[in-house]
């Protein structure tokens, strides 16, 4: 017995097929490169902060002169 309020799962998923398929995703896309292009922002800022102290510079000199002690010339 098919009630009038039941909905069936084909039905269901034809019109979320035909809903994707008509509104496309290019917006969701444009919005994640937005939001990893602010993140890269933030880290490159936060990054070039701690190597420009005090604190970066003696550990890239403290870095540098372990890679060149390493080498064998």
């Amino acid at each position: 017995m098919n009630d009038t309020h039941t909905i069936d799962t084909v039905d269901l998923d034809e019109a979320a097929a035909s809903a994707v398929s008509a509104r496309g995703e290019e917006g969701m896309t444009t919005a994640e490169y937005a939001v990893g292009t602010v993140s890269a922002c933030g880290f490159a800022g936060i990054l070039y902060k701690i190597l420009t102290s005090d604190f970066g510079q003696s550990l890239l000199e403290g870095l540098l002169d372990k890679v060149t002690s390493l080498l064998p010339f």
